[in-house]
């Protein structure tokens, strides 16, 4: 691995094993963008790869070089109005109005590692050996202010990050219309461009397009990352799919207002830029002040999907997510949600709580209602305190209780957000974000506070915080049920009023890290009515994310077989929750919710006394499996085999580091009668290692298994035994191949 400078030819070069990136300082002193794909051997001169041409109805920088536009020039971080057309990655306002900015190289350094960004998640590493950052330093000469480009690469990987940082070294105040994260300008289109989208309760759906001239978008201006799309993208080649060909992926670390764009221009000529969205973006930089856009996550590789997803989950599991958490396999939970509602007591808690832990649960979960005057969804949010009618013993004698019954205890909160009926409301009316003389518009009977304010999230820190220290809570599920309109504070002037949906969030990290940090033990589920706040910054706190409200198993095979693209097994909150399910009122077998939510963290979302008795037993061997193999299913070799987008049967599968036990999780949602024979082309085996199927009991070679494929034909093919079939819609199995001796 390494970054090389070549003095000569003004060529940076970073490079390890897998990739190649190449820029150059180009003649006007801006940054040309070069080359990103496979690695290349290193060589003095790559200035080559910069071409140039005279074009009718081109503006050009120079009056004798009529070649020179940048118009047609792909470049690092581009601004507009200075012959480029095309969308800017940057806007620097001047206080006469000028949007023009002229930023040229400086100088730059390397250092090893990986600088933290403050205030801000980010990927990190834990020795100077792991990484290597260069810093491209360029300035605005008029105004003064300088522009820190920031590249790290990785040593192992196709994985290249990257941030900018707005340093105003000048005199005059400006404001910043646009900062986004990165532009990645591509010599071509020949893309399929691949998004997560959806909205609540279908939650990362797989949508694909080609890339035609103009440009197309995906974003959030909701104040979080939102249900409707995820801040994620796949660029991938027609002929690339799961198990090979070229695709880049583009993850942005950020948790509010995104977007993600590609433009592509007359001559099929693609820019891709990531970052905070600019129209609900402003900022303004007094001198003195800086500004740094969040980070946005480069992965290449010439092998698939599949591989491009695997560099994203170890990345983010070792290297996002941080802790006592990060490494270790997720308790299996219990969550009385569903199974009351608002309707509880301390005694019917206690109930649940006592079956959960006959079956083998290790963490009962008390979710809304706990708290102030909540009865319902109208009242109480804010009022961090226990209601003693519901809760004789509050929160510190609830726990116990738990814990003497040899579980752990878990607790729910939404700290963002205020009901008026509530004693924090009526003592700070001025708290929720609210447009002046402007009715004010809510979500579910609630406001949102003005995390853009310290004096807020102190109140609400120190409210947790004393809940945290006098009770034995080993979890907290971190809910934010709506998202932001009226979006203006109170405490900031008119010219900083652009500023306040990034400050919310930032207020958000600023809350996550001090209770994580002074309660490093507690286990933090993100959620945000499931999959609103699904994101990599709230990876980088809380290690796991209640991924949909929706827990019917069916359509969490999509969810899930979504998200994967970017995130790892666990990260992916998967409960098996009653039937008819709450959401979309259909009836699963006990089995297939179980084996859909094996691939996530697990856990139980309804009365586990309403069971039958051999329900209960079958709940018992879950969560038996859960505890033998979930190491496994959390942090091994995660596969995509058969999309639940493309047809009646999904299928993926997960293998342990060592290749020696793999599990395979198979789907079919709709019956068949006389149906084909049908087999599975597994991936990820030791072509070498005789693997026992526990199901069959055969033996068979990985390779018969990766290039033959698995046999899952079954009564479903031809009339079945007596006429009857033994299987029935929504079926599933888990396949566990074990390696003999070797």
């Amino acid at each position: 691995m390494g970054i090389v400078y070549h003095e000569s030819s003004k060529v940076f070069h970073l490079y390890n094993d897998t990739i190649s990136y190449l820029m150059m300082v180009l003649k006007n002193g801006h940054l040309g963008q070069l080359y990103f794909g496979k690695r290349i051997r290193d060589r003095e001169d790559f200035s080559y790869f910069l071409e140039t041409c005279k074009r009718p109805m081109t503006s050009y920088i120079y009056e004798d070089d009529r070649t020179f536009s940048l118009e047609h020039i792909r470049q690092e971080y581009p601004v507009f109005g200075t012959t480029d057309y095309r969308q800017p990655a940057m806007e620097v306002i001047q206080e006469n109005g000028s949007r023009i900015s002229d930023f040229q190289y400086q100088s730059h350094r390397l250092e090893k590692g990986k600088p933290k960004l403050p205030g801000l998640p980010a990927t990190y590493t834990e020795s100077g050996q792991e990484a290597e950052t260069l810093t491209v330093t360029l300035k605005d000469e008029l105004t003064g202010v300088e522009l820190e480009l920031l590249y790290t690469i990785f040593t192992k990987g196709g994985i290249l990050t990257r941030s900018a940082r707005f340093c105003h070294k000048g005199v005059k105040p400006i404001r910043l219309g646009r900062a986004m994260s990165l532009c990645l300008d591509l010599p071509d289109r020949d893309y399929v461009w691949q998004q997560l989208s959806g909205c609540w309760a279908r939650e990362c759906h797989i949508h694909c397009r080609n890339l035609e001239p103009g440009i197309q978008a995906i974003g959030s201006m909701r104040g979080n990352s939102s249900h409707e799309h995820n801040p994620f993208l796949v660029l991938r080649r027609p002929h690339a799919d799961e198990r090979q060909g070229e695709v880049i992926g583009l993850s942005l670390i950020y948790s509010g207002n995104f977007r993600i764009q590609a433009e592509v221009d007359a001559h099929d000529t693609l820019r891709i830029l990531a970052g905070i969205d600019p129209e609900t973006f402003e900022w303004k930089l007094e001198a003195g002040e800086s500004f740094q856009t969040p980070e946005a996550v480069l992965v290449y590789t010439d092998q698939g999907m599949n591989h491009m997803s695997q560099t994203f989950h170890k990345l983010y599991q070792k290297r996002l997510a941080r802790g006592y958490w990060r490494d270790k396999a997720r308790p299996i939970l219990n969550n009385n949600w569903e199974a009351t509602y608002f309707d509880f007591t301390e005694e019917r808690l206690i109930e649940i709580a006592s079956k959960a832990k006959e079956c083998g649960v290790e963490l009962f979960v008390l979710d809304d209602g706990w708290f102030g005057a909540r009865s319902s969804d109208h009242a109480g949010l804010g009022d961090w305190k226990a209601n003693r009618e519901r809760l004789p013993g509050g929160i510190t004698g609830l726990a116990e209780r738990i814990e003497e019954l040899g579980m752990k205890f878990g607790l729910w909160f939404e700290p963002e957000m205020v009901n008026k009926d509530s004693d924090l409301y009526r003592q700070h009316p001025d708290w929720i974000l609210a447009t002046p003389g402007r009715k004010v518009s809510y979500g579910r009977y609630q406001y949102v506070l003005d995390f853009s304010r310290k004096e807020v999230v102190d109140a609400i820190y120190e409210q947790m915080a004393k809940i945290l220290k006098n009770a034995k809570v080993s979890y907290i599920k971190w809910d934010m049920n709506r998202s932001i309109t009226e979006c203006f504070s109170k405490a900031w002037p008119a010219d900083r009023q652009g500023e306040i949906y990034h400050r919310y969030i930032l207020g958000v990290y600023d809350l996550y890290e001090r209770l994580t940090w002074e309660f490093p033990h507690v286990l933090f589920e993100s959620c945000s009515s499931g999959g609103g706040r699904f994101d990599p910054g709230m990876l980088y706190y809380a290690p796991q994310g209640w991924l949909s409200d929706d827990s019917d198993a069916v359509e969490r095979l999509k969810i899930q077989y979504g998200a994967s693209m970017c995130y790892p097994i666990s990260s992916m909150g998967a409960h098996v929750s009653v039937t008819p399910n709450h959401q979309v009122f259909r009836n699963t077998p006990l089995h297939t919710r179980a084996n859909v939510a094996c691939f996530g963290t697990f856990g139980y979302e309804l009365d586990l006394n309403k069971l039958t008795a051999k329900e209960t037993e079958e709940v018992k061997e879950q969560i038996a499996f859960m505890k033998k193999y979930r190491q496994l299913l959390q942090f091994g070799t995660f596969y995509r085999l058969e999309s639940p987008f493309e047809g009646n049967e999904a299928a993926w599968m997960v293998v342990s580091d060592d290749q020696k036990t793999a599990l395979v999780g198979w789907y079919r949602i709709l019956n068949r009668v006389n149906g084909n024979y049908t087999r599975l082309r597994l991936e990820g085996l030791n072509p070498a290692y005789c693997y026992r199927n526990n199901r069959s009991g055969l033996n068979n070679y990985g390779d018969e298994l990766m290039y033959a494929g698995l046999i899952t034909t079954d009564e479903t093919a031809g009339q079945g035994a007596d006429g009857e079939i033994a299987c029935s819609d929504f079926d599933s199995r888990i396949y566990i191949l074990e390696a003999e001796e070797v």
